[in-house]
């Protein structure tokens, strides 16, 4: 169910290129003075607030005063570096006329497939937020590297879904150069009409998306409606508005219908187990035997290392594993507490004898409940 706009506590933020440069290839302090005093007023009323921010290639393009693309160099990292710093300094500036502080996150696609690093991400956003710094978010495209697709978010969109699932946002804004999601492409049909809310983002809602052309941004529209459809299985409400109308965010943080809504389409209980599940962080097996499988299926009990029959694979304390019954049905996954040197020392041992074989000792449990997703 929907939440109500006075749920909307926790809200991340997305400008596109596009919208902070009114199309000029330039930072345009004037649109970018209007969005900080929307997130000003925001802040005031105790709302807490992330924003991912494009703009550093344009920023770097602009500072350097370059109009064509530099050969032989990876030109856009090179201006990613340029100006990267000038776009939070433009922040830092217009913010500090509120009296906010600001910082900067620049991440990667691996800092979140990585668990430790993960929750280093969140801890730290998360310390920040508590703080009442407004942090600026953008991916970190001086070591992004293109060629190797599974290690870049590709577009700020979907970053901005991730970042949103990270800090358990309750409202992801994506403001760009058009009102919504149209049923047809307003650019080519003047008759198009907004779509106010998808319930569910289906294959018909992506074919509107991939239609709808756009000047702005990295992918468009269907870089858009890719990002809600993830934003809103992690359980966070979605908006995609024109970031030109008047007062837009506070407007929408107040529940105002405007743009296209994307209703979330799960928990944030249920979207946590929908990561870990997903495979993309896997990095190991454990086989228990049949009465461990009993006691994860019916009596949800935590997993101990005396269950433990075998296991494969390499990885470290806090890294996903899949657990598998002895006939090798998968039963679930988890995150384990001791890595996989241990749990070699430790399978089959009663949990008190794990101090002594170890030297150490994490507690009893190899996978706790708290820990585990069981299918």
């Amino acid at each position: 169910m929907e939440k109500s706009a006075t749920a909307y506590k926790r809200i991340v933020a997305k400008f596109g290129t596009g919208l902070i440069t009114g199309g000029s290839g330039r930072l345009d302090e004037n649109i970018m003075s209007g969005l900080v005093s929307q997130l000003a007023q925001l802040h005031t009323q105790g709302r807490e607030l992330v924003i991912v921010s494009s703009g550093a290639i344009a920023s770097g393009r602009q500072s350097l005063g370059l109009t064509e693309e530099l050969k032989g160099i990876p030109f856009k990292q090179v201006l990613a570096s340029v100006g990267q710093h000038r776009l939070v300094s433009f922040y830092e500036r217009l913010f500090h006329r509120y009296e906010i502080t600001v910082a900067q996150a620049l991440l990667a696609k691996a800092d979140l497939l990585n668990r430790a690093s993960y929750l280093n991400a969140r801890n730290t956003l998360l310390a920040l937020l508590e703080l009442r710094v407004i942090c600026i978010v953008n991916e970190n495209d001086v070591v992004a590297v293109d060629e190797l697709h599974e290690t870049v978010f590709g577009d700020n969109d979907n970053l901005s879904a991730m970042v949103a699932n990270l800090i358990d946002a309750d409202l992801l804004i994506i403001l760009t150069d058009t009102a919504g999601l149209y049923t047809a492409d307003p650019h080519l049909h003047p008759d198009a009409q907004l779509i106010p809310q998808v319930e569910k983002i289906d294959l018909k809602v992506e074919r509107l998306a991939a239609n709808t052309t756009s000047r702005l941004g990295t992918g468009g529209m269907i870089t858009k409606v890719a990002a809600a459809k993830l934003a809103t299985s992690f359980g966070v409400t979605v908006v995609i508005a024109d970031g030109r109308e008047p007062d837009i965010m506070v407007r929408l943080a107040r529940g105002e219908p405007v743009g296209t809504r994307f209703l979330p389409t799960s928990s944030k209980r249920e979207s946590r187990k929908r990561w870990m599940l997903s495979g993309l962080s896997t990095k190991g097996k454990l086989v228990v035997d049949s009465g461990a499988a009993q006691a994860l299926k019916k009596q949800k009990r935590s997993l101990l290392a005396a269950g433990i029959k075998d296991l494969e694979g390499e990885f470290q304390r806090g890294a996903i594993v899949n657990i598998y019954d002895p006939e090798g049905s998968r039963l679930g996954c988890g995150i384990a507490s001791y890595s996989s040197a241990d749990i070699r020392v430790i399978k089959g041992a009663h949990s008190g004898k794990i101090a002594t074989l170890l030297g150490y000792d994490y507690g009893s449990e190899v996978v706790h409940r708290n820990n585990l997703v069981v299918l």
